[in-house]
């Protein structure tokens, strides 16, 4: 076997498609297969880049979904706590057909998981939970809790923030837990999106509404553990209502169609990603805040870079030698600390009570704002 992923999520799926489409031989180990997806909406939505997009076409999962409910996003306005305090990107003036693609979680899962089965050409062992992982010179033996062994050139963790694979590999991943929660719903509302995502920074957290198809938008509000537990407990009518007033009514009326969840927030990155015969990818190697909408593209940019330096490893046939996994490493490095860098420095500059850290950060948003240039270039780096 040339490489064993561990993890069927978003990342870990797509990587081991990817690695068959490659030419390789691969294996994926996974306690679950994906759930179906949630009805009537599902509260866990993701705002896929445009070149996460062109990835999940390329493995032929993109095809599978309903396209009556991937929502574009052509427009995305940001609002400080303080007038006049506003930036806005516009897919028009980049030159591109979108900003991002609003997709469920369960369906984009199911439309991977789709893909891989039919494909044939990927082992999979499910459910199947590790419990070994001995790296010897030649290959890495990956022992499984009833027993069976996994001879591999490389094992990839692509299992999730609490990486089994990272903590027996011995990978610090420092980091740092949000006073923060993240309660998401999905509402109708009566005044039309016009394919616009909105955020809000707020003294009592984030406020983002993404465009859902028809007149449908998807809360995420991070939010301290009070206001979070308030707007979790808070009745339909209540948390619409409150919803509604903090965006400014630009959405309208409200009204909940997918009852809240709530999940804690936190961040970290892995001082390595890659070891002899080891890689992370995804979660495993770094988590950041919703704020910027950025972790599973994060994710998705890992596996196409990652399948890429295997399937072009030329006359380095074993995919577990270390000069080929830091070609990898080298490649992912800027974009990982980069998006740590920016998402971490907002949430602290947006939630800080300090003197003068209010004028700071909304001067901050309206003089980019007043920079086409740079604004460009901060939408640029959302396309990828």
């Amino acid at each position: 076997m040339d490489v064993t992923v561990v993890g069927a999520g978003l990342v870990g799926t797509s990587l081991a498609l990817a690695c068959v489409r490659a030419g390789l031989r691969a294996a994926l180990v996974t306690e679950a297969v994906p759930a179906p997806a949630p009805a009537p909406w599902d509260t866990r939505i993701y705002a896929i880049s445009p070149g996460s997009r062109a990835l999940l076409e390329s493995l032929g999962a993109w095809q599978r979904l309903d396209p009556a409910r991937i929502q574009p996003v052509r427009r995305m306005e940001i609002f400080g706590d303080r007038n006049p305090a506003r930036l806005h990107f516009d897919a028009a003036g980049l030159g591109a057909p979108e900003l991002a693609s609003i997709v469920e979680s369960g369906a984009l899962a199911q439309a991977l998981w789709a893909s891989l089965v039919e494909d044939g050409g990927c082992a999979i062992l499910a459910p199947a939970r590790p419990a070994g992982l001995v790296v010897a010179p030649g290959h890495a033996s990956l022992r499984l809790e009833d027993g069976a062994e996994l001879q591999s050139a490389l094992v990839v963790g692509a299992d999730g923030r609490d990486s089994w694979v990272r903590t027996v590999a011995g990978i610090q991943a420092p980091g740092r837990g949000y006073p923060q929660c993240a309660v998401v719903a999905n509402f109708q509302c009566d005044v039309p999106h016009r394919e616009t995502a909105r955020q809000w920074f707020r003294e009592d957290g984030v406020l983002a509404l993404l465009p859902l198809p028809g007149n449908r938008v998807s809360m995420v509000w991070s939010a301290g553990e009070s206001v979070a537990h308030e707007l979790l407990e808070a009745s339909p009518e209540a948390l619409a209502a409150r919803v509604a007033a903090a965006a400014n009514s630009l959405a309208g009326e409200l009204s909940v169609i997918s009852l809240a969840r709530m999940f804690p927030l936190h961040a970290h990155l892995a001082r390595r990603v890659v070891k002899p015969r080891i890689a992370l990818v995804g979660d495993a190697a770094h988590h950041v805040h919703p704020l910027a909408g950025q972790g599973v593209n994060l994710g998705f940019r890992d596996v196409s870079s990652l399948a890429r330096v295997l399937g072009d490893r030329g006359a380095q046939r074993d995919c577990g030698a270390l000069p080929l996994l830091r070609r990898h490493e080298r490649a992912r490095r800027e974009d990982a600390l980069a998006t740590l860098a920016v998402t971490d420095g907002l949430q602290r500059l947006f939630s800080s009570a300090l003197p003068g850290a209010a004028q700071l950060r909304n001067a901050g948003l309206w003089i980019t704002g007043q920079l086409p240039l740079l604004r460009r270039l901060l939408a640029r780096h959302a396309l990828a």
